[in-house]
């Protein structure tokens, strides 16, 4: 099973969703463990800190990408010049790759020092990324990790502003690898989208945008709970939500 977490917001993080999760790895034992953006609210040492402690107390390796809560925001010297030298102390690259007994994971830093939200893709990431898929094992689960999403419902207040412009010519590319899906967070909603179908992609398996809600942060948006994404060794996607009463993470 591979855990998607993502816009943990350490900074505006809560303890019983933090201990939840604890509970959850202890219970199910995940694999692997995705972190797709957004690890604190405002890119501070302190925050990084305690985002590195909480990832490594749960003793399963696990693959983090940045997201545009990462990089500095009112600090706008350090933003311009230096915006991911504390997370790459904490982090190190900033597109790492990940392979286990039945995931292969690439990391794509889609943030950009002059934007704020907006994700960004460069052809020469398109290239590599592709390379790096084509080097995975077909026997495994291929995922690519991106802190914006590919796709938004047309009900989204984001709307498609905030999607790389490059998307449909990674997702050609790429396609070509047996890529499994993208993993997202950003917009603090749950939900799977079928990108062949939207991109009408000419070839006959789906790829899938796979959004990830807060899993830890008060930063609620439209009322949705705290929640992650497991995705399962078979590529069985499930969500779970905080539930208050019982203090843990349950699926729906």
């Amino acid at each position: 099973m591979l855990l998607q977490l993502s816009d943990l917001h350490f900074g505006t993080e809560k303890k019983e969703c933090l201990d939840a999760i604890r509970l959850f790895c202890t219970q199910h034992r995940p694999e692997v463990i995705v972190v797709s953006g957004d690890i604190t609210q405002r890119a501070r040492y302190e925050q990084f800190f305690k985002c590195r402690q909480f990832l490594d107390s749960l003793n399963i390796p696990y693959l983090v990408v940045p997201g545009n809560h990462d990089i500095p925001l009112y600090h706008v010297w350090n933003r311009f010049f230096s915006p991911f030298t504390r997370y790459r102390y904490f982090f190190g690259e900033l597109e790492p790759t990940l392979e286990t007994e039945h995931f292969y994971i690439v990391g794509v830093n889609s943030i950009r020092r002059r934007y704020h939200t907006r994700g960004h893709i460069s052809i020469e990431q398109i290239q590599d990324t592709y390379e790096r898929l084509q080097k995975g094992p077909e026997n495994k689960i291929k995922l690519v990790v991106f802190h914006q999403p590919f796709y938004t419902s047309p009900d989204n207040k984001h709307g498609t502003k905030d999607c790389p412009v490059l998307a449909r010519i990674a997702l050609e590319k790429w396609s070509t690898t047996g890529l499994f899906g993208m993993l997202h967070g950003h917009l603090h909603k749950t939900a799977v989208y079928d990108l062949t179908q939207i991109y009408q992609l000419e070839i006959d398996h789906p790829i899938y945008d796979i959004h990830a809600g807060t899993a830890t942060s008060t930063r609620l948006y439209h009322h949705n709970p705290n929640s992650f994404n497991t995705v399962s060794n078979t590529g069985k996607i499930q969500h779970y939500r905080f539930n208050e009463q019982l203090a843990e993470f349950t699926s729906y």
